[in-house]
């Protein structure tokens, strides 16, 4: 290039227009005279060099050599899950296929397939060819008003406005955290509980505190240690209804004496019922929004569990405003938290509707009545291993089993108690260590049935093999 058109600029309009193709001497010389202190003429055109770069030309420190480090944001995510699994040695046995009780994903085993009316749901939304574009953040207008019908009841009414569509039930916790949470505030959240509300917390600045529940009374809440842990920092109390990892179900009373405490404190609820109806026979799981009567709520949802589609990534904030505590703030914060990425899947979105109206009762029940079969084979098959303590649940999909390890001193922990399952017996449970809740283990029970009875089986095994009487017991026999 010449230097005489290195010495020539064109002038940017403000306004977005375009580039003038006149060229604009440079007439006051390379001392920056005529140009406000950012470049800027004074006739609102941005004075741009040929060669791309502004002027007066200002010499800028630079780095000498490469230095990228992840954010502390990175550097503080950590799934408690992951951080045990990781760091197993998980070899299992060649002589038995592996049995893998370990993963809430319902589809694994492809024994539980979702609806058809689910799937012609899916396909009427691809075939229209009217959800291939964007959505609006929170979601399309059809849709939330879909998911508040659903939900809506008397006792705690919903409409589409109080309807944030989310990408699955994992965002939607996160929404609700990071817009009632500030770093240096406290959350409560339940122990044993899902790993994802530390991991979240955590990343963002937000201590956890963690409330016990109580396995001799069905994984209850400690009312008492839970109020004893709230203070002026206190944010947010995450209450887990069916639970994940416990399979428990908290009845109308205790929800009551739960509400009570926040009601007390003022501190709003964020509700995670991802596992919403999916309880047993003879037991009643009331939404706690509707019996609130003026502690504010964000319920948690989603297909995931019990439409049997985690991977379609469909979740929901349900905001129950209980006299207007959250009032306009809260939604404008949900709202503006949603912007960060365009949420949900619109095909989904396109779905839901029909997904909500036509999927028939039968297919829920079949669920139910198989989640709720399994969870009784396995409670009876453990509850005659000595050693052993499981817990029956009511819900969801899992089952939580005690391990007497005064009885298994060939094991450190349950980490190396399920380490070595996985060798011998092939069979893989989840160490409750990963849930913050050490000498008990999870179990899946959405595998096949005969799948399940075999993995007991070899679980008595296993406990047989290993299992030691107390000295104390050992007088006793011999008396």
């Amino acid at each position: 290039m010449s230097s005489r058109m290195e010495n020539k600029s064109y002038s940017v309009q403000m306004n977005g227009t375009g580039v003038h193709s006149k060229p604009a001497v440079n007439t006051k010389g390379l001392n920056g005279t005529g140009v406000n202190g950012k470049g800027v003429h004074s006739n609102g055109f941005h004075h741009v060099s040929v060669n791309g770069s502004l002027y007066p030309a200002k010499v800028k420190s630079r780095r000498l050599r490469w230095d990228v480090k992840p954010s502390e944001m990175a550097n503080n995510t950590l799934n408690p899950i992951r951080a045990i699994v990781d760091g197993m040695k998980l070899t299992p046995n060649v002589d038995k296929p592996m049995i893998a009780l370990s993963i809430g994903d319902p589809t694994v085993f492809g024994n539980l397939p979702t609806d058809e009316a689910v799937l012609q749901a899916l396909k009427g939304a691809i075939d229209s060819q009217k959800y291939n574009g964007y959505a609006p953040s929170v979601g399309y207008l059809k849709s939330r008003q879909a998911v508040s019908n659903f939900y809506s009841c008397p006792e705690a009414p919903l409409d589409a406005e109080d309807v944030i569509l989310t990408s699955g039930c994992s965002q939607a916790i996160e929404l609700a955290i990071s817009v009632l949470c500030n770093p240096g505030d406290n959350i409560l959240v339940p122990c044993p509980g899902f790993s994802l509300y530390k991991t979240l917390a955590v990343s963002l600045g937000i201590k956890v505190k963690l409330y016990n529940l109580l396995p001799e009374k069905s994984w209850e809440i400690d009312l008492q240690h839970m109020e004893s842990l709230i203070d002026e920092r206190t944010s947010c109390l995450i209450v887990t209804n069916p639970s994940n990892p416990c399979g428990s179900v908290f009845n109308r009373e205790h929800l009551q004496k739960i509400l009570k405490v926040a009601s007390r404190h003022c501190v709003p609820i964020l509700a995670d019922e991802i596992y919403s109806d999916m309880v047993f026979p003879g037991c009643h799981c009331p939404s706690i929004a509707s019996l609130s009567s003026d502690v504010p709520i964000l319920s948690c949802g989603g297909l995931a569990k019990r439409w049997l589609v985690p991977g379609w990534r469909m979740g929901w904030i349900l905001i129950h405003d209980r006299n207007e505590v959250f009032g306009s703030e809260i939604r404008q914060g949900l709202v503006k938290l949603s912007q960060r990425i365009l949420g949900a899947c619109t095909i989904v979105q396109g779905a839901l509707e029909s997904i909500l109206n036509n999927t028939p009762q039968s297919f829920y029940n079949k669920t139910i009545s198989f989640l709720k079969s399994n969870s009784e084979i396995c409670f009876s098959e453990l509850s005659t291993v000595p050693g052993l303590n499981p817990v029956m649940p009511s819900g969801a999909m899992y089952l939580m089993v005690g391990l007497d390890m005064d009885h298994f001193p060939d094991f450190k922990n349950d980490v190396d108690f399920t380490e070595r399952l996985v060798t011998e017996q092939s069979v893989f449970c989840l160490p409750a260590s990963a849930f913050e809740y050490p000498n008990f283990f999870r179990i899946v029970v959405t595998v096949p049935e005969e799948m399940m009875v075999e993995a007991c089986g070899r679980i008595r095994e296993f406990c047989q093999r290993h299992y030691r009487p107390r000295s104390c017991d050992s007088n006793d026999l011999d008396q």
